[in-house]
């Protein structure tokens, strides 16, 4: 109990400061608050030794070939892919190289903005669609995770412009048009992949809605004894992740955590959770 109240008090005083991680950075500490600090066990990976004959590499597949031949290579690549790994990453996907660097920029603009004005877009409202967040459930979640947050709904009910920050408005906008149209040529393939008609996941309201996450992940003194983000599943149909030149991703395969290196101009694609629990409901 007395730890839990410490705790509590901590993560008051964390909150208190409405500067986020960056402002623990900021601030120049030289040792990691402990309401961040997660079991050693939790961040040794179980990778083995020896790797010989096992396949860690995420598969990589490239969308650039269109013809009918090529695009059935790809929809079996898909298909193998979805199947043992629920993880790929997509090259010549149609997303330009300059959208994916300057939506980088801008969020990592915006993070570094003053606090004053990224306190504006607080979670104050339910109705804001777009916040700016240090850990989401922060009194719920145990350890916190070393990263400040944005989020932005941006489909079915896009945001006016001006609800989204200076900072990165053009860029959400152009990035995320592009995203929709590259979600309905993933969804094509995965349907395809199914054996079914190409339109069907659109069909079923699957590129319907979009959500985009922003973090943004501040230097840390003592990273082993933290992450980033904690161990879990993507409440989504898919999820369509775009890494920084640093890395630090990782995937659970065959109950090892496989490193995802970064690959330049590629997009990880993950299959989420409302995905499987749908083709379950569809076609059991």
């Amino acid at each position: 109990m007395t730890e839990e109240i410490d705790r509590v008090n901590e993560l008051t005083d964390f909150i208190s400061t409405k500067t986020g991680v960056k402002g623990l950075v900021d601030a120049e500490i030289t040792e990691v608050p402990r309401i961040f600090h997660v079991p050693s066990s939790i961040l040794s990976n179980n990778r083995p030794s020896d790797i010989t004959g096992l396949n860690l590499t995420v598969p990589i597949i490239d969308l650039g070939d269109r013809n009918t031949s090529a695009r059935n290579v790809v929809v079996s690549k898909i298909k193998d892919a979805a199947e043992k790994w629920g993880f790929f990453q997509v090259i010549n996907h149609g997303v330009p190289l300059t959208v994916l660097e300057e939506i980088k920029e801008s969020v990592r603009r915006f993070h570094e903005e003053d606090p004053e004005v990224k306190n504006q877009y607080f979670p104050t409202d339910m109705n804001k669609r777009f916040v700016y967040n240090n850990n989401f459930n922060l009194y719920h979640s145990s350890p916190m995770n070393w990263r400040d947050s944005f989020t932005c709904y941006i489909a079915p009910d896009p945001p006016n412009p001006e609800e989204i920050p200076v900072a990165c408005r053009s860029a959400v906008i152009e990035y995320t048009k592009h995203v929709m149209e590259l979600g309905a040529v993933l969804f094509q393939l995965l349907s395809e992949a199914l054996g079914l008609d190409s339109e069907i996941l659109k069909r079923m309201d699957c590129l319907k809605g979009l959500f985009m996450i922003c973090h943004y992940y501040p230097p840390c003194p003592q990273p082993d004894l933290t992450l980033g983000i904690s161990k879990h599943t993507d409440n989504s149909f898919l999820t369509l992740l775009l890494q920084d030149q640093i890395g630090g991703l990782q995937v659970l395969h065959e109950d090892y955590w496989v490193d995802v290196p970064p690959v330049p101009g590629a997009l990880v694609v993950n299959i989420g959770d409302f995905m499987q629990v749908s083709l379950v409901d569809a076609f059991s």
